[in-house]
């Protein structure tokens, strides 16, 4: 049966990997008929006066219809039953915006998702046992809240469902198979692993010869570096710059992942792959001084090897690579306690969503 309901959904955010976390939901909501949905905000830059929000140059890359485009002065006066959001602090028309959503935009050791800023929701879509756990940990949000969906990561999906093509996407980057693919992607936090040591990493892996490197800058660093100008001179056919928004494909090809504190050494955890961490101190100390729920002790960097100096990283690649099973045990579990639903969260979100709103 045809639900006769009509359901108006805004999703807002300033950042593409925010949309990235709603693409899958988004790309279900809109086939389902009677519900129309809206997007807001837009990639974001900061003004003596606040913020301004480019809506074109966050959503048109995703091929939005330009219709569904809304600035964020449009959205003050209208009227939305459903709002989803990625990011912490809710971009939000200034009455009637209905349920509001928080579905996160990772989950790293560094839990930053677990705060008080996020309370502004009414629903949290939780990725995983451990993020449940935090919350409850944090006094933020009870385990048996009713608030808290066990949905998972709907962005992660398409690494565990097999619609990934291996060998487009090795054409696509102009590599034959014949090496070891290594993805190298830090995160964006003020003293991350390419502000500290990454360019001679880079430099050292690339000079080996022996792997075919894809470089992923953060798509939007604390400190407003461009990193795809500064790296520019290590590109070859072999080394090569990627501006890709969404990593999940990047992830998949690759054989081996290098990161430091991003969330993505999570997500590639569900492939258990090889995993290598660029140690950043600097970082993490900044992180706890934060008041950030730094936890290196359950998961933390143990799913891989950690390079504190980059000297170190052509041997801790070789081995990581020639012993790929060595932290496969681990790599499980830590998956099996990040995630809900592997591969099948988008359907759990729609269900819910169905349930509550259509039903």
């Amino acid at each position: 049966m045809v639900s006769s309901k009509h359901v108006t959904v805004l999703f807002t955010g300033y950042a593409h990997v925010h949309f990235l976390c709603f693409r899958p939901i988004y790309e279900h909501l809109v086939k389902i008929p009677g519900v129309e949905v809206y997007v807001s905000g837009g990639v974001r830059t900061e003004t003596e006066t606040g913020f301004n929000y480019d809506g074109d140059a966050m959503y048109k890359p995703f091929h939005i219809p330009s219709e569904r485009i809304l600035s964020v002065d449009e959205i003050q006066n209208r009227q939305f039953d459903v709002l989803f959001s990625a990011n912490k602090r809710i971009i939000a028309p200034l009455e009637n915006f209905g349920t509001r959503i928080q579905i996160f935009h990772g989950v790293s050791f560094r839990n930053r998702g677990v705060r008080q800023e996020n309370l502004d929701y009414n629903v949290f879509f939780i990725i995983g046992p451990y993020m449940r756990r935090k919350f409850a940990e944090s006094g933020l949000l009870a385990e048996n809240d009713p608030r808290g969906v066990s949905i998972g990561f709907p962005k992660t999906d398409s690494l565990v469902t097999g619609e990934l093509d291996r060998q487009e996407l090795l054409e696509k980057y102009g590599f034959d198979g014949k090496r070891s693919i290594i993805l190298y992607a830090p995160t964006g936090q003020a003293d991350n692993s390419l502000e500290t040591m990454g360019k001679e990493v880079i430099r050292r892996l690339s000079e080996t010869n022996q792997y075919d490197l894809l470089i992923k800058p953060h798509d939007h660093p604390k400190n407003n570096i461009d990193w795809f100008a500064k790296l520019a001179p290590l590109e070859s056919p072999h080394t090569r710059l990627v501006s890709e928004l969404d990593i999940i494909p990047l992830l998949y090809l690759s054989d081996l992942l290098i990161t430091d504190a991003s969330s993505v050494a999570n997500e590639y955890t569900l492939l258990n792959r090889p995993l290598v961490f660029l140690d950043v101190p600097e970082l993490i100390e900044r992180s706890q001084k934060q008041g950030a729920l730094v936890d290196l002790e359950t998961w933390g960097r143990r799913g891989g090897l950690i390079v504190e100096h980059p000297e170190q990283v052509e041997k801790i690649v070789a081995t990581s690579l020639a012993e790929s099973d060595r932290f496969s045990e681990i790599r499980t579990n830590i998956a099996q306690d990040l995630f809900y639903n592997p591969g099948q969260a988008t359907n759990a979100a729609i269900s819910w969503f169905k349930e509550q709103f259509l039903s």
